[in-house]
């Protein structure tokens, strides 16, 4: 049995019954990232030594008795999310050296629970990106297809779990930089409720779109992460003063009479027809198992991409104007002034996408263009939000496709931005109107590379998302990564 492949229920089973310790399973996937990640190139940083300590810890909690749901379980963080002691890069080189002397929260609430942190894996640079190739370190492969790229900008953490590389991971989603990778490297991806997980001790990107997620086989497994994960945490002013319900308490429940909603501008053209078929005929097995699928409008759609990259760049080159080289981060060595230093250390530190979307926040918030563009982007957030919350007074959840097609070659898209950016009109939309959402895969193409659906939810309610996900996930006839 390869025990790397197992869900994490499987493995909290096995590791209470002492059929295998938290060493065993540790050293397995160690092994395994040894022997595979030199080609895939998920992680940034491998923590070895600290993982092997951590995991004799867990198995003293485990022999005592006390053991929670993730105890033992061998996990990978992004590498936007700050680890004491442990380089946090955000794949960039202007933070090539930065040890956070402090937790991220969603750390200290995984530490708790006794988890094993096997590394931190590679992004997008400062996850501005949809591919994980403007990574200055590591640029991650898909596990279907190693000249495909994995998605972005969590693209490691879904290779890594894809190719079973971790037994899950953490990734961040300011645009649909859980969902996106999550397609592409045929796994589950969930995006919760802006403000249901703490912030505190993520690397700011765009402050108002971004929040902490799992990536997971699938949405049983990201639902025990978002119990480990969520509430209320008084270092962020953002996070939701809400009791966090059980997110697996609907899991297994009749999926009968559930209305799904398809907004017919999700499924016109500009998405590949392998992928629209692919959710059609999902929507069709929901149909078959009592849900009502309901026809609907989302007109804004076609400018939500425009919006999107508007707000999250001018929220972009605010957070981004800490590094000058000073405080902490790549100092130049040339620069015989203040501007200078400031000047030549952004311009070595930063890489092409960075430096593209600072430009792009910088102009957008300029005085004379303020209300021309940043000021409509945010009246489209307005109007997003309200088209959305008109189409859930008459539906429980949303279907969609999670990307226009499957994952692409390495070098396909890396020389147009704006095709890029395109490719996001799937996902942008759900972190604009500050909604959960889950992506699973409900199909392969011709090329046997997975293709991703969403589910789409109300505020606050993961646990419906996770019940229809889960619905669908123990039918479906998956085909793991052959890497």
């Amino acid at each position: 049995m390869d025990i790397t492949a197992l869900k994490i229920r499987d493995m909290r089973s096995m590791l209470d019954k002492k059929e295998i310790s938290a060493a065993e399973l540790t050293d397995a996937y160690l092994e395994r990232i040894n022997k595979i990640d030199g080609s895939l190139e998920s992680y940034i940083t491998v923590t070895a030594d600290e993982a092997r300590t951590a995991a004799a810890k867990s198995q003293q909690i485990i022999d005592g008795g006390n053991a929670g749901t993730l105890t033992g379980i061998p996990l990978a963080v992004k590498d936007n999310i700050c680890t004491d002691g442990v380089k946090t890069t955000c794949a960039s080189k202007i933070l090539e050296n930065f040890v956070p002397p402090y937790n991220a929260t969603v750390m200290e609430k995984l530490n708790a629970e006794g988890i094993v942190m096997l590394g931190k894996v590679s992004m997008d640079e400062f996850a501005m990106g949809g591919s994980t190739q403007t990574s200055a370190f590591k640029k991650t492969k898909n596990p279907y297809d190693l000249g495909r790229v994995p998605g972005g900008s969590s693209g490691g953490s879904a290779a890594a779990v894809g190719a079973s590389l971790c037994a899950a991971a953490l990734g961040s989603d300011t645009g649909g930089s859980i969902r996106q990778p999550a397609s592409f490297c045929g796994v589950t991806g969930l995006k919760p409720t802006y403000g249901r997980v703490s912030r505190y001790g993520l690397v700011a990107f765009a402050s108002s779109l971004d929040q902490i997620g799992p990536v997971a086989k699938d949405a049983h497994d990201c639902a025990v992460i978002l119990n480990a994960i969520s509430g209320y945490d008084y270092h962020d002013g953002t996070s939701a003063k809400l009791d966090v319900p059980d997110f697996t308490a609907k899991i297994g429940q009749d999926i009968k009479g559930m209305k799904i909603a398809m907004p017919k501008e999700f499924y016109a053209d500009g998405i590949d027809a392998e992928v629209r078929n692919a959710v059609t005929e999902a929507a069709k097995w929901y149909e078959k198992q009592g849900a009502v699928i309901v026809d609907c409008s989302m007109p804004s759609l076609k400018y939500a991409v425009a919006a999107y990259y508007l707000i999250a760049s001018a929220e972009a080159s605010s957070n981004l104007s800490r590094y000058d080289g000073i405080k902490y981060g790549h100092r130049s060595e040339v620069g015989d002034s203040y501007s200078d230093l400031v000047c030549n250390s952004r311009s070595e530190g930063f890489g092409d996408e960075v430096k593209r979307r600072i430009l792009l926040g910088n102009y957008a918030l300029s005085s004379g263009y303020y209300d021309a563009y940043y000021g409509k982007a945010m009246a489209l957030k307005q109007k997003i939000r309200e088209e959305y919350d008109s189409i859930f007074e008459n539906c429980d959840v949303i279907l969609t496709s999670t990307a226009p097609t499957v994952a692409y070659g390495v070098n396909e898209n890396i020389s147009d931005p704006a095709k890029m950016y395109q490719a996001d009109i799937c996902t942008v939309t759900v972190n604009i109107a500050s909604l959960p959402a889950i992506s699973t895969t409900c199909g392969y193409d011709g090329n046997g590379m997975p293709i991703g659906m969403s589910i789409i939810g109300k505020h606050w309610d993961e646990a419906t998302v996770i019940q229809a996900a889960d619905a669908y996930e123990k039918q479906f006839a998956y085909q793991p990564a052959k890497i």
